[in-house]
């Protein structure tokens, strides 16, 4: 019997699942792959509503992060994921965690699910969150922490994944995200970071997920706590909704399965077997 396929998405947030990869997500699921998602933080440190954290109306870290984490674990159910692992990091302070601690966590999430695929950001965050870099920087560590048998020993045996992807938005989903969220950027240290676009080229994998459009919605819809930066989403055009929903986009890291210039329409290929000719 063929292993069956698995995917994992190791995100920053709630919500990075359903905004990011939903509809990647839910047809992995209608294909019968098992799929995992691992949130580094509660979203604690955000918005609730209008109310910005600290202001009257704002529940405090501790309460929004109970209720980020139960809109999680919704969106999840909406979307079809298998499970939902937690780590429990700071949000807004992702970049200060122990990295070796970091790494070992996903780890040995990877080693204890054993995925052929896990994806995540890209190295710049997709508009430079310090957050997304952070967990773009540990989950690509710990591919390789995973696979080494000499790491963080604990009793789970190493597992070699066989492909990495980061999230990869090309021109039209940078606009559309930028169309939904008024302005995609994020000021450190006193400098404003904006999303640039992958220059199509560069894109290795394209999935088509125009036929779950509507069930990532109600995943993203989930997000009650979140609604005030999502009001904006119910009134999109329809080519920013397909531009948001219809087409996922990725680049692939690496690969132990395949290769070359020729652009992916499916994370697994290279994984799946080819069926078995009849017999005459």
């Amino acid at each position: 019997m063929p292993e069956p396929l698995r995917l994992m998405t190791v995100l920053a947030h709630p919500d990075d699942e359903s905004l990011g990869m939903g509809g990647t997500l839910v047809r992995a699921v209608t294909e019968g792959i098992a799929t995992y998602v691992v949130t580094a933080t509660r979203g604690q440190s955000g918005r609730y509503r209008e109310h910005r954290s600290g202001s009257p109306g704002h529940p405090g870290p501790e309460r929004l992060g109970q209720l980020r984490e139960a809109e999680l674990r919704a969106a999840a159910r909406v979307l079809g994921v298998r499970e939902v692992v937690l780590l429990d990091y700071v949000d807004g302070a992702l970049d200060q965690a122990d990295p070796r601690e970091a790494v070992a966590k996903i780890a040995a999430q990877v080693r204890r699910v054993r995925p052929q695929v896990v994806a995540t950001f890209a190295p710049d965050g997709a508009y430079g969150h310090p957050d997304h870099i952070a967990i773009s920087q540990f989950t690509t560590a710990a591919m390789v922490a995973a696979a080494n048998p000499g790491h963080a020993p604990g009793g789970l045996r190493p597992h070699a994944v066989a492909k990495l992807y980061y999230i990869a938005w090309p021109e039209p989903a940078l606009a559309a995200y930028q169309e939904a969220f008024k302005a995609l950027t994020s000021t450190v240290d006193g400098v404003t970071r904006a999303g640039q676009p992958w220059p199509e080229w560069a894109i290795t994998t394209v999935i088509d997920t125009r036929a779950h459009w509507e069930r990532v919605w109600r995943a993203v819809s989930c997000y009650e706590s979140q609604i005030g930066n999502y009001e904006r989403l119910a009134h999109l055009s329809p080519a920013s909704h397909e531009a948001l929903w219809g087409w996922q986009s990725y680049y692939r890291a690496f690969s132990t399965v395949n290769g070359g210039r020729a652009r992916e329409t499916d994370l697994f290929e290279g994984l799946r077997r080819a069926p078995t000719a009849a017999r005459a």
